[in-house]
């Protein structure tokens, strides 16, 4: 107890008695920034496509909705896939805390490096994406989504499970394209 009957907080430690030592506190897979909260979920998967193919589906921005399981229409404006574009998006029909289902919004994609990696930012919901595609053995693909986002939208929002989601439709939807 601290004077006049008020609790205090000791710093966090690891345990050994260092303060301010990092404590891993949530799986390998989610890392948290602890100076502004800014938490990142990645996932990672072989794509049954060529590397090709596979930016042709990512670099069509009518697919989008296609494979991110958070939006179900897009708007995109003319300079489709390009750094700064402007794209409306309609939000899908899960309900968000602070967001309602079939709501619009709007994202900036990111920087572009053709055939390699995208990314966007979603200025309603806060939250940032990269999309990152590279060959692996056999003329498949690996893809890796990187989501960051304010640890309370991570929680709330639900947002910890898109980038897994969204890998899984886009190997779905190689896999159909395969079979044709």
């Amino acid at each position: 107890m601290g004077t006049g009957g008020q609790t205090t907080r000791k710093p966090a430690t690891d345990g050994s008695g260092n303060r301010g030592a990092r404590v891993p506190l949530t799986p390998p897979e989610v890392r948290r920034n602890r100076d502004n909260f800014v938490v990142r979920v990645e996932a990672e998967r072989t794509l049954l496509a060529a590397p090709d193919d596979v930016w042709e589906l990512l670099a069509e921005p009518y697919h989008l909705p296609d494979w991110w399981p958070g939006y179900t229409a897009v708007r995109p404006d003319r300079r489709g896939v390009a750094e700064g574009a402007r794209w409306g998006v309609v939000r899908g029909s899960d309900p968000g805390f602070l967001r309602r289902p079939g709501g619009e919004g709007r994202i900036v994609i990111g920087p572009v490096e053709r055939a390699r990696s995208f990314g966007w930012r979603d200025l309603e919901q806060q939250f940032a994406v990269e999309v990152t595609v590279e060959p692996a053995t056999d003329g498949l693909t690996h893809a890796a989504i990187v989501l960051e986002a304010p640890w309370w939208r991570v929680h709330v929002e639900g947002l910890r499970d898109l980038p897994q989601r969204a890998l899984v439709r886009l190997h779905n939807l190689c896999q159909t394209a395969a079979a044709l």
